[in-house]
């Protein structure tokens, strides 16, 4: 019987990791429609969104260290990363394991990301991981 209760004890661990990193809290600007919209593409990719209205965006991204050349309109933190502008979902999970990385950007907001979908116009656009010395390196390309 003590057996069970440990398999139950960690199997209760595992689910609260695994739901921790599923938790993403997001700041944006009280105006921004792509916002709302990069909001519902995480849930809708099984994220948990505590959505925080800001008016002082800048404040927000230089607490966290969002270089002004990768800013768009709206950051999130995910396990103490910054995840910033239109990153897709994908990419927003593989930060979990990148111990390499203090967060993720996507610079501007390109058409056709999650968020800023207009029709059938895509334009390239990367994801780019930033060390915790600040090197910049391309993780993906869209």
């Amino acid at each position: 019987m003590f057996g069970k209760h440990l398999i139950a004890i960690g199997l209760l661990a595992i689910s609260g990791l695994v739901q921790a990193s599923d938790v993403i809290d997001v700041y944006r600007d009280p105006n921004c429609g792509c916002c709302k919209a990069w909001i519902a593409h995480l849930r809708d990719n099984g994220f948990t969104v505590n959505d925080h209205v800001e008016p002082n965006m800048s404040a927000v991204k230089q607490r966290l260290g969002v270089a002004p050349q990768l800013a768009s309109c709206h950051t999130g933190v995910i396990d103490g990363k910054f995840v910033e502008g239109h990153v897709p979902a994908e990419q927003v999970r593989l930060l979990a394991q990148r111990d390499d990385l203090k967060g993720l950007a996507v610079p501007g907001m390109p058409v056709g990301s999650p968020g800023m979908e207009m029709g059938d116009r895509k334009d390239a656009y990367q994801v780019i991981g930033i060390s915790p010395g600040g090197e910049q390196m391309v993780l993906a390309d869209y």
